[in-house]
């Protein structure tokens, strides 16, 4: 399969177009099954962080006033993502600060992105909620750190991406739920969905 860069952003507030900026980045790149690859660092966009963001994250001001400047790391994460199809959980959240945070760069993000809350509600309605943490506790994902920072929860996103490709394989026999496959599935309805894993099954066994 193709490799895909999964991101998870750390943020002042929900919002980019109302001024807010990334604290902190993290990409976890997975390809044939595992993860080959990660990049994080903590960014200096020049704004300060609330009491509120502090005590959801653990990112401090003082943390951040030692961080790179944002417009570096921006510009080393592309290089990193080279191009990449993406995922993240809840991704129209990542999407906005990634395509936000690369503008004030000077660069267009035209990346497509892959949502792994919009996939486990295509494949597992039957959970508690759609939450990273909720999914992970339902699929026994191993946790990696922290909630709320950008590296583990990129990490538990990417484990559950996996969890997910691997499940498409084993249980509905699809023998490359490629980036291009997880697109259209979580774009397709619940009453379709059924019959478009079908499709996807039988194409496998004629190819």
């Amino acid at each position: 399969m193709s490799t895909i860069a999964v991101i998870d952003f750390e943020t002042t507030g929900i919002s980019p177009d109302r001024g807010d900026r990334a604290t902190e980045i993290a990409i976890v790149l997975v390809e044939n099954g595992q993860v080959v690859d990660r990049f994080q660092s903590l960014m200096n966009a020049g704004v300060r962080v609330n009491s509120f963001i502090t005590q959801l994250t653990g990112i401090t001001n003082a943390m951040l006033q030692s961080a790179p400047p944002a417009q570096e790391v921006m510009a080393q994460a592309a290089r990193f993502v080279a191009g990449r199809p993406m995922a993240a959980h809840n991704a129209a959240f990542d999407r906005k600060f990634w395509q936000a945070e690369l503008a004030r760069c000077g660069e267009v993000a035209e990346h497509p992105f892959a949502c792994t809350l919009l996939l486990s509600r295509r494949l597992y309605p039957h959970a508690p909620n759609h939450k990273l943490g909720t999914l992970a506790a339902l699929h026994h994902l191993p946790a990696a750190g922290r909630a709320h920072r950008a590296l583990a929860d990129a990490e538990v996103a990417a484990a559950l991406l996996l969890f997910m490709q691997h499940d498409l394989q084993t249980r509905h026999g699809i023998a490359w739920p490629d980036h291009a496959l997880l697109m259209d599935l979580q774009r397709t309805s619940r009453h379709g969905l059924s019959g478009y894993l079908k499709r996807c099954a039988e194409t496998a066994l004629t190819s």
